[in-house]
């Protein structure tokens, strides 16, 4: 009989480290823009948009985690896991649970929108613009502006929420969905079944993404 792991790899090195440094970024982001920092501001905001490309890469060649599809796959399921956590039983997932797909496919809705709205902004003196607003009119640039500034208010509510959520399973379902975020591990005991979907890290892929991010980011960066 095989001795199977304590502990078992849930988050990988790549995902970790994007989820923490958009955590980062976000009230940089929102400082550098209270602050009149535009220089600043734009060198995050392409940093952002870096890092939202390579996970929505990553979400179709990453490990099983980190795929979208398999999340797709879990909502499914979501009336069922609503029904556990009234028991006051989180579950424990392998991966994203049903209502944690919904929150990660809003949340990189928001980023995308807010990386996208970005890049082609223009400020009111046009003085200040995205790399990409000579593409469009001033007054275009101008709507997507309102809208780079409207999405951020989504974006802070949708974090609201979702650091609401992380606290609830905290104290009330007694689940810390942090550390697993943290080590990238959590206890092979949490999950009952005998097989788990293999969910190791290869080095291939992880550069591959990288490097396609990295190029769409030092292009628009020197495209005005």
């Amino acid at each position: 009989m095989t001795n199977k792991p304590a502990r078992v790899m849930v988050w990988d090195g790549a995902i970790r480290l994007v989820h923490w440094l958009m955590v980062a970024l976000v009230p940089l982001l929102w400082w550098t823009a209270e602050e009149g920092h535009m220089d600043w501001h734009k060198s995050f905001g392409l940093t952002m948009f870096g890092l939202v490309l390579f996970r929505l890469i990553w979400g179709l060649i990453g490990t099983w985690t980190a795929r979208f599809a398999p999340m797709v796959q879990r909502i499914g399921s979501l009336n069922i896991y609503i029904k556990k956590l009234r028991n006051r039983d989180s579950g424990a997932t392998f991966g994203h649970s049903p209502l944690a797909v919904l929150s990660v496919f809003a949340l990189l809705l928001a980023l995308t929108a807010q990386v996208t709205t970005g890049l082609f902004s223009v400020d009111i003196d046009g003085l200040e613009s995205g790399p990409l607003a000579v593409l469009i009119s001033f007054e275009t640039g101008r709507q997507f502006a309102a809208v780079h500034e409207l999405n951020f208010n989504l974006l802070l509510a949708l974090i609201g929420l979702h650091i609401t959520a992380i606290a609830i399973y905290y104290f009330v379902l007694k689940d810390r969905l942090v550390e697993p975020m943290v080590t990238g591990h959590r206890s092979r005991a949490d999950f009952p079944t005998s097989d788990l979907p293999e969910n190791r890290l290869q080095l291939l892929p992880v550069i591959a993404a990288a490097a396609l991010a990295l190029a769409c980011v030092i292009a628009i960066s020197n495209f005005g």
